[in-house]
């Protein structure tokens, strides 16, 4: 049950993320700012990655002591590969980009 609560609280982050941000574009829109720090959205989104990969293990280990059910296992298990396959997904799409930047003609 575990973590089906983490997964429940990683989507109410993410909604939080999405809200905090496009209040804050509004709002930078209005003040001429310049919005959000990708970097430091990159950077939140590695951490809870790996926050995620590690209650996976901890749960794996649970599951093969007996102490966790099998099906709080496969949550935690395929919440932490979602996770990381979206974050190797950015990183692959950053690199795309950064190829196109430098194929750019000066």
């Amino acid at each position: 049950m575990a973590a089906d609560l983490s997964a429940v609280q990683a989507y109410q982050a993410a909604i939080r993320t999405a809200q905090q941000s496009s209040l804050g574009s509004a709002q930078d829109a209005a003040s001429g700012g310049a919005g959000m720090d990708f970097g430091a959205l990159v950077t939140s989104a590695v951490a809870d990655t790996g926050q995620t990969l590690a209650t996976a293990e901890q749960m794996t280990a649970a599951g093969a002591a007996g102490e966790a059910e099998l099906i709080d296992v496969v949550t935690a298990v395929s919440a932490a590969e979602i996770s990381l396959e979206t974050v190797v997904a950015v990183r692959d799409e950053v690199v795309k980009a950064y190829q196109e930047i430098l194929r750019m003609p000066i």
